[in-house]
């Protein structure tokens, strides 16, 4: 890159702050992972899509999570590391390949798991009313995502495309990297990247506003069709489950927009101004970029918490543990998580 010569200077708030936040949200979101995987392991059936997706999400945070102490190790020395050295090969290309892998990954099980909220109730609705073909087919689609068995595809599928983009961009990039003299692990050509890291960028920051406005629509379909409940008609005890689908894939919508959004926005941006050539600029647009990335990385230590206050059911199932068993425990045991509506 013409940028690779500019020497980064790292501030207080990348040598101090980023290593400190990753060192918080490391045991936070360790912990809190672990324990959604094993009350997931203990009480929900393997067979349920919700369940599928789920453990999914569950993997990419906790993948994510184990990058953590790597990046505050880099952060915090890898100004003084020389490049190439064995700390900088493993938080340069390990600690980029998992994080950029799990992040994207997460983002699109997300928009499955609106989707297959949002078939849920497309079906019920659609039970109702006569539909043209273009809605029938559109309907069958939407089905498909509460499938276990396409719900597994689908997962493998996402996991391999995103695996083989990464992988193909961080090779290409350590072709270009072998070609230059990098002095320091902390420098443009790791933090900006090459050409190829570039367009696998715009690839993810594309894939990730289809997945953005894809819930979106979702959401703003559904309240749309619940304000035309509530005028014509009282909703009853059956229509509730609306709410309650409306409810989680606004939580959806929350996570992407908080966690995801400003990352997104900035990385075009940040692409367009690397063509300059301001190293005090540059070194404030790498900082941006790291703490925004750390914005999207939080998420993953977040989700344990907003699944114990949105969800009921894993509620119960947490406070569950804590109790002594009991026959009607295992009675109920087998019939939690078997909901076919996705919960966050």
């Amino acid at each position: 890159m013409r940028n690779s010569t500019c020497s980064l200077q790292p501030s207080s708030a990348t040598t101090i702050a980023l290593p400190v936040i990753y060192s918080f949200l490391f045991p936070a979101g360790s912990f809190g992972n672990i324990l959604t995987a094993w009350i997931f392991s203990r009480r929900a059936s393997t067979k349920r899509t919700q369940y599928i997706y789920l453990v999914n999400l569950v993997t990419a945070n906790l993948l994510i999570c184990s990058t953590m102490p790597f990046l505050a190790v880099y952060f915090a020395r890898g100004y003084q590391w020389p490049y190439g050295s064995v700390a900088c090969t493993i938080a340069d290309y390990l600690g980029t390949l998992i994080m950029h892998v799990s992040m994207y990954v997460t983002i699109i099980i997300l928009c499955s798991i609106a989707l297959s909220q949002y078939a849920t109730l497309k079906k019920n609705r659609d039970t109702q009313y006569s539909q043209a073909a273009n809605e029938n087919f559109y309907r069958c689609v939407l089905e498909k995502f509460r499938q276990p068995k396409f719900a597994k595809y689908l997962c493998i599928i996402i996991w391999f495309i995103v695996v083989c983009i990464t992988v193909t961009a961080i090779a290409y990039s350590a072709q270009a990297r072998a070609m230059e003299e990098n002095h320091r692990c902390y420098s443009m050509s790791v933090e900006a990247g090459q050409f190829s890291t570039m367009i696998s960028a715009s690839l993810a920051t594309s894939s990730f506003f289809v997945s953005f406005l894809t819930v979106l629509f979702s959401y703003y379909s559904l309240t749309r069709h619940l304000s035309k409940i509530q005028k014509n008609t009282c909703i009853g005890e059956r229509h509730l489950i609306y709410k309650t689908v409306k409810r989680n894939i606004l939580v959806i919508q929350l996570i992407l927009t908080v966690c995801f959004l400003p990352y997104h926005i900035f990385r075009p941006v940040f692409n367009v101004l690397l063509t300059y050539n301001d190293c005090p600029r540059l070194n404030y647009l790498v900082e941006i970029k790291n703490f925004l990335t750390c914005l999207a990385a939080s998420k993953s230590s977040l989700d344990p918490v907003i699944t114990l206050l949105l969800d009921k059911t894993f509620k119960k199932s947490l406070y569950g543990l804590f109790k002594k068993s009991t026959p009607e425990n295992h009675k109920h045991k087998a019939g939690t998580f078997t909901n076919e509506t996705p919960k966050m």
